[in-house]
């Protein structure tokens, strides 16, 4: 009987190893598919580029409180671009803050020909930027903030000049600033041609006066 007892239990340790082969192929397989799904979902196309990162303290009754800040560009090279500030106790928090409030304040960039419509100067506090279009090959001729900005955006060909203040974060918003007065010249010019040719059309001045 003891015999007996010895070869029942050594039987199902003979069996069991491939029992947990199979059972882990088919939990490889499902896991395979939960990671298969994860793919299938609609991914931000939003490229994210880091343009400062600083430690800030802040006094308080107890003493000083360490803190960090993040400023963060978002944009789809596709004519959308948005710049966002966040803090946080880690860095990760603060750059995802600064992320969500990018992708909340997006700026849509009118491109012509890879370049911008006209020249433009925006000054916003200490901080003065200068863009003007460029031709076909001349690429971006920028530097530091304003050239991430302005890849981030889809801008190819374009040239730019910094003429005031040297903090990154003021000159990110003065280059967003500057882009979207692009698209406010634009709708207002357009609106102005359309308000001409309404009022030739209604007075032509071709047209001799009646004489009663």
């Amino acid at each position: 009987m003891p015999e007996d007892k010895t070869t029942k239990s050594f039987s199902p340790k003979t069996v069991s190893p491939g029992a947990n082969r199979s059972s882990n192929g088919r939990s490889g397989n499902s896991r395979g598919g939960r990671r298969g799904g994860r793919d299938n979902r609609p991914q931000d196309d939003m490229e994210q580029r880091i343009l400062e990162i600083a430690r800030v303290t802040r006094v308080m009754a107890g003493g000083k409180r360490m803190s960090f800040r993040a400023c963060v560009a978002v944009g789809d090279k596709k004519s959308s671009v948005g710049v966002g500030l966040g803090k946080g106790s880690d860095v990760t928090i603060a750059i995802n803050k600064a992320v969500n409030r990018a992708k909340k304040n997006m700026v849509k960039v009118p491109i012509v020909k890879e370049t911008i419509p006209h020249a433009v100067v925006q000054k916003n506090g200490a901080a003065l930027i200068m863009l003007k279009p460029a031709r076909q090959g001349r690429g971006v001729i920028s530097g530091g903030v304003t050239r991430m900005i302005l890849e981030l955006a889809g801008i190819k060909n374009i040239t730019s000049k910094n003429l005031g203040s040297k903090s990154k974060i003021n000159n990110a918003r003065c280059v967003i600033l500057a882009l979207r007065s692009l698209r406010q010249r634009d709708s207002q010019k357009t609106k102005n041609v359309s308000s001409e040719l309404s009022n030739s059309q209604d007075t032509p001045a071709n047209t001799p006066e009646i004489k009663k």
